[in-house]
This record gives structure tokens, sequence and C-alpha cells, in this order.
């Protein structure tokens, strides 16, 4: 077959995949990794390559931008001492843990090379997780925890891999003369994100055609990542600050006409890329197996077996133990929690530290070593033997363990949606209040029906995304879009409830012709 019909081959069986993966009710990952290992042992299946730094940009940047771009600032504020010690604590000791029992499992493995190995595995990936947690309702904090290390903690393993493999470049690296780079860059790519997040917009509101703006919005963000790598800072971390920044206005900005195909665009890329990452992860694999005697490829396995142990047992324990700390503080009085739901369950715990299935960001720096590293095809096999485990054995167990478990969600976004909804539709009704048209009483009968609606349901679960078009409808939503600008700015409402509203708005300002 020719490129093309594998390229076509291999999304469709990626979208039939996808399907059955919902149907079944697992994350489309898990099969993603199952047909990227099957690709494996398919004759004459082809053999695409990459250069290492081009992995990383194509596959990680896109996808952290898309990630980042909903994430919730007040709730990361709420949840920085959970999120902190899994983004820092947990993947630096499974960085540390796994290099030591590579470095036991393969004794002339240079420990550079084996704490690369170690940060390749360390950071756990979002899109499983959220595939599950998008089915089941699990607590909406456990939730945001999760959101925020998966988004946070690339940087951190991205820091210690670039460290790792610097020091075998350069074979002899000290930390006195890396410390102050590395501070200086992680200061150098906060403050990028934020200038390029005060920059690019400027530009990008000038293109109003739908196609030309999505294309600039891509092209930004490559170019955002290929600035921040070639000035020596972290491309994850300043993609992360100028998304986060960036959200926090685009939606003042970006009309809805554009927003609604651009949003499903970059869901559509994110997947492509997610099919991309684990069918080349899967071809890379096909040689190294094949240079393999039996010997070996049992040695293989039974390491990938060892290492996959160490990355669940390390979150599992550090959870654990970050748990019983948090509780000893609290029962002699030296920490006071302003929520009381700081300290998770046992069943909690436990759901956390099982939600640490690995995937895209793994794949794309194992790809991304460079093709001389020491133990390449090792640490190539063992990643995708990690990922392919953990998705299997935690995606596919994940979701009936919560729900063995019984763990509820009291509908915080819910309750949120319902208070502003009646504060915007309100909005809305003043906005038109003193038109005495015909058209504007029909509209304020409809209002007064929403509001009367939302008033009765204490979740928020109505929905509004047929109204008529007419300029006086347009004049409204605009009054209403403001009022949960205001209530997200003010931090009455989180990004969860904001993005939900906006959503109605967008569907509603469509089809009034916006």
């Amino acid at each position: 077959m020719s490129t093309f019909e594998w390229i076509i081959a291999l999304l469709l069986g990626a979208v039939a995949l996808s399907a059955l993966a919902r149907r079944i009710k697992v994350p489309y990952p898990t099969f993603l990794a199952i047909g990227g290992a099957l690709i494996a042992f398919v004759p004459d299946s082809p053999t695409w390559t990459l250069e290492p730094d081009l992995a990383l940009a194509l596959f990680v940047a896109p996808v952290l931008l898309d990630a980042a771009f909903d994430t919730s600032l007040r709730d990361l504020r709420k949840n920085w001492v959970p999120v902190s010690t899994l983004v820092v604590v947990a993947v630096g000791l499974t960085a540390a843990g796994v290099a030591y029992v590579a470095h036991r499992l393969m004794p002339d493995m240079p420990w550079a090379a084996a704490v690369a190995l170690g940060a390749i595995v360390a950071p756990p990936d979002a899109a499983a997780a959220v595939a599950i947690l998008s089915q089941v309702k699990l607590p909406y904090r456990m939730v945001k925890v999760l959101e925020g290390e998966s988004l946070l903690n690339d940087a951190s393993a991205l820091l210690i891999y670039r460290i790792a493999v610097g020091a075998v470049v350069m074979e002899h690296l000290k930390w006195s003369e890396v410390a102050p780079t590395i501070a200086l860059g992680l200061v150098g790519s906060v403050l990028a994100g934020l200038l390029a997040a005060r920059i690019i917009p400027l530009f990008l509101e000038r293109v109003t055609e739908a196609p030309s703006a999505i294309i600039v919005q891509f092209g930004t963000t490559f170019v955002i990542w290929i600035a921040a790598e070639h000035l020596g800072l972290s491309g994850i971390l300043t993609i992360v600050v100028y998304a986060i920044t960036l959200a926090r206005t685009a939606g003042e900005r970006m009309p809805a006409r554009l927003r609604v195909p651009s949003y499903a665009v970059w869901e559509t890329t994110v997947f492509v890329l997610n099919v991309l990452a684990f069918m080349m992860i899967g071809m890379q694999m096909r040689p190294i197996w094949t240079r393999l005697d039996a010997e070996v490829r049992w040695e293989y396995c039974v390491a990938a077996a060892w290492i996959l142990l160490t990355v669940v047992l390390v979150r599992i324990l550090w959870i654990m133990f970050y748990r019983t700390i948090l509780r000893v503080l609290i029962a002699r009085d030296l920490y006071h929690p302003k929520d009381p739901k700081a300290v998770v369950s046992p069943k909690g715990g436990f759901v956390i530290a099982w939600c640490g299935m690995r995937g895209l960001v793994t794949l794309a720096t194992a790809f991304a070593l460079p093709e001389n590293f020491p133990y390449r095809d090792f640490i190539v096999f063992i990643a995708f033997a990690v990922v392919l485990g953990s998705l299997i054995v935690q995606g596919l167990t994940l979701r009936p363990l919560i729900l063995a478990f019984g763990l509820k969600d009291d509908d915080p976004v819910g309750i949120e949606v319902a208070r502003a909804r009646a504060i915007a539709y309100r909005a809305a009704l003043d906005a038109i209040e003193d038109d005495p048209s015909e058209e504007a009483e029909i509209l304020r009968l409809e209002y007064r029906a929403i509001l009367m609606q939302a008033d009765d349901d204490p979740h928020g679960g109505i929905t509004n995304g047929e109204l008529p078009a007419d300029p006086l409808r347009r004049r409204a939503i605009a009054a209403a879009r403001k009022s949960i600008f205001h209530l997200r700015a003010t931090e009455v409402i989180g990004d969860d409830a904001f993005h939900r509203l906006e959503g109605e708005l967008d569907l509603a300002e469509l089809s009034a012709g916006g």
C-alpha cells in the first residue's frame, strides 16, 4: 500500500476503534495502543520516521495548548497543594524509581540514560483518564486535581528529561553549572508565555475568515514552541502559560462564528495526533523487535513488567503517604484547609493513584531521543510497553473501580450554571426591556420562560440553542455574554460553568445570524 492509502486506513481504523471504545466504555487510547502494537507485526507495514525535535513540537505543542486553554485558574489555585505534589514530587520519585530499577536490570546502562527513561515514563496522560471520567460522575475536586496534574507534570518531566539527555551529550554535566540556566529558563518561559498572550491576539483578531483563523492559531502555536526552544526556554511551560492567559480574553475577542468551528477542528486534531503517535511508535517497535534474539526479547519484556510495576507502585505509595501526612498535620492543628474535602477518602486517593495511565507525551519524548542515544531501542521499547500496559491494566479497570467504590459528585458545575444562567438571561431581558416592538415582547416571553426553567432546575440541566435569528436577539445575547464574562472574572463561577454557558450562547448567536 502507498503512504496515502496507509494514512486513510489508519485514520478510518482509529475512528472504528474509538467508536468501539465508546460503546464498551473504555478509553479510546487503550485501543489505539493495541492497534499500534499490532502494526509492529503487520507484514510490509510502513516505517515512517520523524526528526526527534519535530516529534515533540508536532505531538505535544497543540495537544498541550488545547488542554491548557480549558484549564481553570481558580481551580488550580484551590488545589495547588495536591497538584504541586503530584507534579513535582510524584514525577520526581517516579523518575528516580524507574532509573534505579532500569540500572539494576541493565547494569551497563549509563545513569543519565536511566534517568531519561524515568522522565519519559513519569508523567501520566490526561486523555485516557478524561475519557473514563467523562462517563462517570467522579467528585469534581478530584477531576480538577487530575486535570491540573496532567497539564503541568509534562513540564517537570521534560525538565528532568532535558537534563538527562544533556548529560549524555555533554558527558560531564555539573549541577552548579546547570541550575542557574534552569532557573532563568523557567522564569523566562513564564514571561515569554505572558508576553505572547499579549501580542499574538492583536494579530489573531484581524483574521476574520474561519479557515484562515484556524490555520493562524495552529501556526502561532508552533511558532511559540519553536521560538521558546531556540531561546533555551521550556516550550511546554511557555505554551501552558500562553494558553491559560489567552483563554481569559479569547471569549471576548473571538466571535462565535470563529470559535465553534475552531473548537471542532482542535478536537479533531488532538484525536489525529494521538492516532499518529500510537501508530508511529508501533512502526518503531517492529525494527527493534526484529533486531532482538529470543533471549533479549524475554529480557526486555521482563524489564518492561518491572518498570510498569514501579511506575504504578510509586504513584500509589506517594498518594497514600501524602494523605497520611495531611491527616496528621490537620489532627495536630498544624494545617487548616479551607475546604473540608481537602483530604480525599482512601477510596478517592486510590482512584487518583489508579488514574496514572501513560500516553502521548511518553511516546513523543521517547520518539524524540537522538538516534545515537545509549540504549535508545531499550528505552523506546520500555516506553511503549509502559503506555500499553498502563492503558490496558488501569484503563480497562478504572471505570469498574469507580463504580464499585460508589464515589459521588454533587455537581457544583451544574449549580454554578443554573445561577449564572439566571443572571445572564436577566441581563438579556434588561437589554430589551424598553423595546416596544412585538418581536421584543415575544423574546421577553421566551427569556422569562427560560428563567422559570432555570429557577426550577437547581442543577442547570436545561439547554437553549435554537433561538430565532434577528438583530434584537443578538443584542440580548451580547448582554448575556458580557455578564458571564464578569461572573468568571470575579470568580463567582468557574471556567467549566463559563464554557458551558459560552457554548449555549455561541449556538444561540449562530442561530441568530451572528
